[in-house]
């Protein structure tokens, strides 16, 4: 299994950057664009064991998958949300987003996420994906849309 993170501090209050999320569909899309839809298949009192339906598009390509909330949590100062999900039967992926409130507009956001190949030949593959490239790519644009926002 590989594992990759990455952090940052963001100028924006912890509402504004949580809403890009665990928000509406048109809020997740500017920082998770390829994602076309998010629909409810079960949701729980507590959150955590629901599903929702995802549509993600790549090029021409439309993967569907159900993702499931692992952990939840939605304090004013601090906001954690862990789902996973299996793509294409090939990969268990789990994506882990920690918000802690530095002060009234500013935030500290940690993003982590985990890659574990369910066929033996993708696991080379995954062994030469060293590159943090791609996590580092969605936090800086969780940054600069939660900022463009806040500025408004």
């Amino acid at each position: 299994m590989k594992k990759w993170s990455e952090e940052i501090e963001i100028d924006a209050p912890i509402e504004q950057v949580w809403k890009l999320l665990d928000g509406t569909l048109e809020n997740m899309q500017k920082v998770m664009p390829n994602v076309i839809a998010n629909e409810p298949v079960k949701v729980t009192d507590e959150l955590v064991g629901s599903i929702h339906r995802q549509k993600y598009k790549e090029g021409k390509r439309v993967e569907e998958y159900d993702v499931e909330t692992l952990l939840y949590q939605n304090q004013p100062d601090y906001k954690e949300m862990k789902v996973g999900f299996t793509l294409a039967n090939m990969f268990d992926i789990t994506a882990h987003y920690e918000l802690n409130k530095l002060d009234e507009s500013k935030t500290y956001f940690r993003y982590e996420t985990t890659n574990q190949p369910l066929k033996w030949f993708m696991k080379l593959l995954i062994k030469l994906a060293i590159s943090n490239k791609v996590v580092v790519k969605f936090v800086n644009r969780v940054k600069q849309v939660a900022e463009d926002e806040s500025n408004r």
